[in-house]
């Protein structure tokens, strides 16, 4: 049950989630450390919006770094966000499939 001290902190986690691209580089960094060169790369986009991202997601703690030598990698903290972020796609398509005006 959430209470009214708990509302500040779903609403940082959920605005976190808000994002389409932070939602893809969560889902790329969920299976395993990868570097913001391999993210830019199999995301296709530019290197400065991930490192953006990034920002917000450890912000979040989401995402945790992993320094090695001049590198650093990028992992999820927990894997428990991907069934958050599996839950609200299935709500957000449900909702839509239900909706009959725009």
């Amino acid at each position: 049950m959430l209470r009214d001290e708990h509302f500040q902190t779903v609403a940082f986690l959920a605005k976190s989630l808000s994002d389409e691209n932070r939602l893809r580089i969560i889902l790329c960094v969920s299976n395993g450390k990868k570097s913001v060169s391999s993210i830019v790369e199999e995301l296709g986009l530019s290197q400065p919006l991930v490192s953006h991202h990034l920002k917000e997601l450890k912000r979040s703690l989401l995402v945790k770094i992993e320094r090695n030598g001049p590198f650093i990698y990028y992992e999820l903290v927990d894997a428990r966000i991907l069934d958050v972020i599996r839950t609200l796609s299935t709500v957000a398509t449900d909702l839509l499939t239900a909706r009959k005006t725009f």
